[in-house]
């Protein structure tokens, strides 16, 4: 989901999801939970340029933060296994009272679960890149490897690119989704959004992975990203962005954050 850019780590204060959807779920925390939880200030601080996404721009192919997740594949389990590892270390850093440790894996883990569950992020990308170029994503270690995809001949270098980035191409569909996504939202309005009791005791019976799994399983059943890549955005797309899908995934980090938090 789109964060800004990342030249400044102030470049998502206007149409960043991930900080519009990091401060109500960061309210919908403070609401169910009295032990220690890191400000939204230091949270928002490690998104952004400072966040994922900037790790992509800093140091491409290495150690890169994968957040795509097949809903109709039950063995794609990479982005259930990074949210488990931010889960530990949050409520590790919880527990000893670390403000800065804290909001750096609060924000991490908020960034991979709103990614996860972003339509765009459903569609198995990495497969069809790796088809089209022939190599795995740890070779794509610069900005230009990642952004210009080569080929046998001039005329299959030019045929992958347009596949990648040309119109209704997999990069160029994927970004304007979350465009999209960011400009639906902008602003956003969520002060009736709360997590109620039987919420509550719904995380604690089932755990937060199946809570994940339910609500990736709901969005998949909204077929958003299909819709748009056929119609591209409608009224309708934007009406459910704002009254299914942000609310879907605002709850969710909540879930995600207080599981973390009731282990302090």
């Amino acid at each position: 989901m789109y964060s800004g850019t990342t030249f400044h780590h102030k470049s998502g204060t206007v149409l960043g999801v991930h900080q519009k959807i990091n401060k109500v779920a960061h309210r919908l925390t403070a609401e169910k939970t009295t032990s220690f939880f890191p400000s939204l200030k230091n949270i928002q601080h490690f998104e952004g340029k400072n966040g994922p996404d900037g790790i992509k721009r800093k140091n491409p192919g290495a150690d890169e933060p994968w957040h795509f997740i097949d809903p109709k594949d039950p063995t794609d389990n990479e982005l259930l296994e990074s949210i488990r590892h931010h889960q530990e270390n949050l409520a590790h850093a919880l527990v000893e009272n670390d403000e800065q440790r804290a909001a750096f894996e609060a924000a991490w883990l908020a960034h991979s679960v709103v990614d996860g569950l972003t339509p765009a992020h459903h569609f198995p990308l990495e497969e069809h890149l790796e088809e089209v170029r022939g190599e795995p994503k740890e070779t794509r270690d610069s900005v230009r490897k990642k952004l210009i995809i080569s080929g046998g001949s001039k005329r299959q270098k030019i045929k992958n690119n347009w596949d990648f980035w040309g119109a209704k191409g997999v990069m160029t569909s994927h970004v304007l989704f979350e465009l999209g996504v960011a400009s639906a939202i902008t602003p956003l309005r969520a002060s009736k959004l709360s997590l109620s009791d039987e919420d509550i005791r719904w995380l604690e019976k089932d755990g937060f992975e199946k809570v994940f799994l339910k609500s990736l399983e709901e969005i998949s059943s909204l077929h958003m990203y299909e819709t748009f890549t056929h119609w591209g955005w409608t009224p309708t797309l934007a009406r459910q962005t704002k009254n299914e899908l942000i609310p879907i995934i605002i709850k969710t980090v909540a879930f995600a954050w207080l599981e973390s938090a009731r282990k302090n």
